[in-house]
């Protein structure tokens, strides 16, 4: 058989093609879904693809028209791999370097090759090289260049490559399979090959778009949030306001403020929030609600006051409803978020200075009553039952005369031990390695990321959960628990998590609301939390909600609200508090 120049066409026998395209596509598929076994197994597998991926193309060099652009692509993918398999003490930024180079020269051969085909076949060749080549620049140039993007982009590119090829294999297999560059005439072979590019692209493009959108979506932190060269010694002092207008309902006033606190005693400390009172102010000073937000990240730019939803960011529904009742809001960024210095993420006592020294601050700023009712969820539902601890010794003067946590993340080593279970569950398991790490001497990351995986763990945890939710499908995928070589749940990261438990006295009436459904903070592990404090002698109004899971319980329908409402509004007014116990 002859090709289009008359010359005689070299088959690639079926049988072999159909082995290079499983092959690619059985590797492509072991580097998507187990990328953190070891640095030495990766690079085994990025090598076997890139070898494997030149002799196929090697073999694909039959038309004389390309054959001398074919052979060296060819060539330099297996150069490639051998390169990855002899260079000592690789790094995983260098195999990203590595793989990017390769997809980026590898798509750029096919696409001018595949030129010289059929109007289907140009398309087919053009739109693959043009995925290829993004998967390249994405390998070189994503914000987090980590083992997830050497496994999503080059493990992706096997497999489609693999899959192409299976495809002409069993299309061919009764005569041999023509050059993947020179299709034979067959409608149906055509449109197989023009889907799996189409399909390619599409892959490459929303993972192009995923990385746009994070870079777009980080926020900045400014000058507002630097720590000034002199700083009070006591804890509560206002360092600094400014108007707050973002996401600031009708009929209210806010601003953003930075003030002094402390993350244990004698350690000063400096951190921002909001403040959002009535407008006009009610003719009595209002009572403060002091929010403890939930989860938005580990990094000083995670801090709702600095984020472009600082509400929901946090999984505070409800500004409308407070400010309606007359009264204020006093939300806390926490230490390290928004101001300088470290988050200690799930640690029970800075949080609740934290929150008891921004009220302390804002009452600096406008004129409020003298009552607090602390509101919390998740991992401010775990702050506000830590500042219901600390209240009377440490901020009498806050003068804390309720505390609501719901679903709060109270029994730290249950939440760690369903992290293993939960989508997603890697990012909040980040950020307790990331914070306790930071906060405590003897908690080593050493000793729960794996070698491998540290730069996928650096990035994770410097990302705010509002991008995390962005590359949550990759994550589901790759960055699961895998990552982390040790158990979290023992050694000294287990013995920390199990200190910051809540298990002292709160004086102040306390109301634990908890989903049913709740997915991240399971019921019967909050349930067993509760027990436990009755046994101790603690009272507790403890209420579940059916159906509802962990942010639905907090949302402005959620029939939790009404009922906070109305139990906040009997601590003003002095009602004797009901138990569950």
């Amino acid at each position: 058989m002859e090709g289009r120049n008359g010359r005689p066409r070299r088959r690639l026998p079926w049988w072999l093609a159909l082995v290079l395209g499983l092959v690619c596509a059985v590797v492509g598929v072991v580097l998507i879904f187990r990328p953190f076994t070891s640095l030495s197994v990766l690079i085994l597998l990025v090598a076997a693809g890139l070898i494997v991926t030149g002799v196929a193309t090697l073999a694909a060099a039959r038309s004389a028209g390309w054959r001398l652009l074919a052979t060296l692509a060819g060539l330099a993918w297996i150069a490639a791999g051998v390169l990855v398999l002899g260079w000592p003490d690789l790094t995983t930024r260098a195999l990203a370097v590595v793989v990017g180079i390769a997809l980026i020269a590898g798509g750029l051969v096919e696409g001018l090759a595949g030129l010289r085909g059929s109007t289907d076949e140009r398309l087919a060749a053009v739109v693959s090289g043009l995925a290829s080549m993004i998967f390249g620049v994405l390998a070189l140039t994503w914000p987090d260049v980590t083992v997830l993007v050497v496994a999503i982009v080059f493990g992706a590119r096997l497999v489609l490559f693999g899959l192409r090829l299976t495809w002409t294999a069993f299309r061919d297999r009764a005569g041999g399979v023509a050059p993947l560059a020179e299709q034979p005439p067959g409608r149906l072979r055509r449109v197989g090959h023009l889907a799996i590019a189409v399909l390619a692209l599409a892959l490459a493009l929303a993972l192009a778009g995923v990385s746009w959108r994070i870079n777009e979506a980080e926020p900045v932190v400014d000058a507002f949030y630097d720590t000034p060269d002199e700083v009070p010694a006591e804890p509560g002092a206002l360092l600094r306001s400014e108007p707050f207008t973002r996401e600031i309902p009708d009929g209210a006033e806010a601003w953003r403020i930075l003030y002094t606190t402390t993350v244990a005693d004698g350690v000063p400390a400096v951190a921002s929030g909001i403040v959002v009172v009535p407008d006009p102010a009610p003719s009595e000073p209002p009572p403060v609600i002091a929010w403890a937000h939930g989860t938005t990240g580990v990094a000083r730019r995670c801090a709702p006051s600095v984020l472009p939803n600082p509400w929901t960011a946090g999984a505070f529904f409800s500004l409308d409803r407070v400010i309606a009742e007359g009264w204020a809001l006093v939300a806390t960024d926490y230490v390290g978020l928004g101001s300088e210095g470290a988050h200690p993420y799930l640690v029970g006592e800075p949080a609740g200075r934290s929150v008891l020294d921004a009220v302390r601050a804002a009452r600096q700023l406008v004129e409020v009553s003298d009552q607090t009712v602390v509101w919390g969820h998740s991992q401010g539902g775990g702050a506000a039952l830590w500042t219901g601890v600390l209240a009377p010794s440490y901020a009498p003067d806050a003068n804390v005369i309720g505390v609501a946590a719901l679903a709060p993340a109270a029994d730290l080593v249950g939440l760690v031990d369903n992290l293993y279970d939960v989508t997603g569950g890697s990012i909040f398991a980040a950020y307790a390695v990331r914070g306790y790490t930071t906060f405590y001497d003897d908690v080593a990351v050493g000793d729960y990321v794996r070698p491998i995986a540290r730069t996928t763990f650096e990035a994770a945890a410097d990302r705010c959960l509002n991008a995390a939710v962005l590359v949550s499908a990759l994550s589901a995928i790759t960055v699961g628990m895998d990552i982390f070589t040790g158990d979290l749940r023992a050694g000294a990261l287990s013995q920390r998590l199990e200190e910051n438990v809540p298990r002292a006295a709160i004086e102040a009436p306390l109301l634990i609301g908890q989903g049913e459904a709740d997915g991240l903070i399971l019921a019967d592990v909050q349930a067993a939390y509760v027990a436990a404090r009755c046994a101790d002698g603690f009272p507790v109004d403890y209420r579940t909600y059916a159906g509802l899971d962990h942010v639905p319980l907090v949302e402005a329908d959620s029939p939790l609200i009404p009922e906070l409402i109305e139990w906040t509004h009997q601590r003003l007014d002095g009602a004797e508090p009901s138990s569950t116990c």
